[in-house]
């Protein structure tokens, strides 16, 4: 099972899988080192921020465990009615990551050895070289 990292930083967002579960047991708001879950990520810092499960249920900040919680919001994931008085129970997990997480959201609290514009540079012509590739087979 992987985990699918985006890492944001000024406005871009760079993406990854790892099998690493170096996260497991972590928590929203937690720092952890971006060698964890990426040798390119060697002296990186980086804060969780979110995170989502398998089927796409978010993680909320202040609520203990992993597990499913059934609250009574008047903000938060899910909310698409802002009118005042409105309130609707809504299903969100807890702020630890488990096994059954998919998707972490985290931000760059410091910068390590390699520059975040450098990742950009790299997915950019891994893209350029897969067009190519098919251009030329067809």
């Amino acid at each position: 099972m992987a985990f699918k990292i985006n890492i944001s930083d000024k406005g871009k967002t760079h993406k990854l899988e790892t099998e690493s579960e170096a996260l497991v047991g972590k928590k929203i708001g937690d720092i952890f080192k971006g060698e964890d879950v990426s040798g390119d990520l060697k002296g990186y810092e980086l804060e969780i921020t979110g995170h989502s499960d398998l089927s796409g249920i978010a993680g909320f900040k202040g609520l203990e465990g992993t597990y499913y919680h059934r609250k009574l919001l008047t903000y938060g994931p899910g909310m698409k009615d802002r009118r005042k008085g409105i309130r609707l129970r809504k299903t969100i997990r807890g702020e630890e990551i488990s096994l059954k997480t998919r998707q972490v959201n985290s931000i760059v609290k410091k910068q390590g050895e390699k520059k975040f514009e450098d990742f950009f540079k790299k997915q950019e012509a891994g893209e350029e070289g897969a067009g190519e590739s098919a251009e030329q087979s067809s």
